[in-house]
């Protein structure tokens, strides 16, 4: 399925983010599902502001509306839910 965002909307996959002990170890998930705030934006919308496609985002946490789709984890993303833009 190929999806568009229209408006001040951009499409993000979203990245797994594993939270790790400073001795290194991985801590696992407990109840949360899908709650990574961080993706990488896949598509824009027309009214865009500085984000392009690419790029690494961090967004509030719970926010946007997950797309279904089989093999990717995707959500819909107004511009203001966007926080900052990572290196």
């Amino acid at each position: 399925m190929k999806v568009k965002p229209i408006g001040n909307r951009i499409l993000i996959e979203l990245l797994k983010i594993e939270e790790k002990t400073f001795s290194g170890i991985i801590l696992p998930k407990t109840g949360e599902t899908n709650s990574s705030s961080v993706g990488i934006v896949v598509a824009i919308g027309d009214i865009t502001e500085k984000i392009e496609l690419g790029d690494k985002v961090f967004f509030k946490p719970h926010s946007g509306i997950k797309i279904p789709d089989s093999n990717k984890n995707l959500i819909i993303l107004k511009i203001e839910e966007v926080l900052a833009i990572l290196d």
